[in-house]
């Protein structure tokens, strides 16, 4: 079992304080220019004619409320790297674990692919689609009509009986109930997670080849 490491996570959130580390910078020299030009207004000012003060004023609640802005958005890229740190230390509980996944895919093993899909009433036909990693349709054929739950094995051959690579592959079912109307369906497979990774933006668990989302997943068993 592998585990890569989050080693984009640190330099991410690097960045992220660098650049709010500029922007408070940047506003607090653009503040102490105010303040010397209006320090210098007020020495060379009128005294019969004394300076508005309604126009500063509201220029010193407007830095205010930009320094705040600053403030606030550097709170929420903590939260939210704190969030992700623990998005990474629940996924690592995945490792070695038999989990269902329910987005259509599956793994296809030395010529063998299981899934189960389960119509929501009975069906005057249903029809079986797979397609692999590119979106491309490699065999389609007719499935169960009965309502209820029913499993779909695939040798990984297409309709012309080429015998295609082991990898990841999705299966859709759409079924037709006697009056023309959708049946609903719901598609799943196991398998278990051997990887965990974090080089994405969200980890990813990894079923063989298959990098499958958390969201994807619905059940978590121990691997037999």
């Amino acid at each position: 079992m592998t585990t890569v490491l989050p080693a984009t996570a640190s330099n991410t959130a690097g960045s992220q304080s660098s650049s709010n580390k500029s922007a408070l910078t940047d506003l607090s020299g653009n503040f102490d220019t105010f303040l010397t030009l209006l320090t210098t207004q007020l020495q060379n000012q009128d005294p019969m004619n004394p300076m508005n003060s309604d126009q500063f004023t509201q220029e010193l609640v407007q830095f205010s409320g930009v320094e705040q802005q600053i403030n606030t958005n550097d709170n929420l890229k903590t939260l939210i790297s704190l969030q992700q740190g623990s998005a990474s230390n629940n996924a690592i509980n995945y490792l070695g674990k038999n989990i269902t996944i329910t987005d259509g895919s599956g793994q296809l093993t030395n010529g063998a692919a299981h899934w189960s899909y389960a119509l929501g009433g009975t069906a005057a036909a249903t029809a079986i689609t797979v397609t692999d990693a590119n979106g491309k349709v490699v065999y389609t054929g007719q499935g169960s009509t009965a309502a209820g739950q029913h499993d779909f094995d695939w040798d990984g051959k297409d309709n012309s009986g080429n015998q295609l690579n082991d990898g990841s592959y999705k299966l859709a079912v759409s079924a037709l109930a006697p009056d023309g109307t959708a049946v609903s369906s719901a598609v799943a497979s196991q398998g278990v997670v051997s990887e965990v990774n974090f080089t994405g933006t969200s980890p990813y668990l990894m079923v063989g080849s298959m990098a499958v989302p958390v969201s994807s997943v619905s059940a978590i068993n121990l691997a037999n």
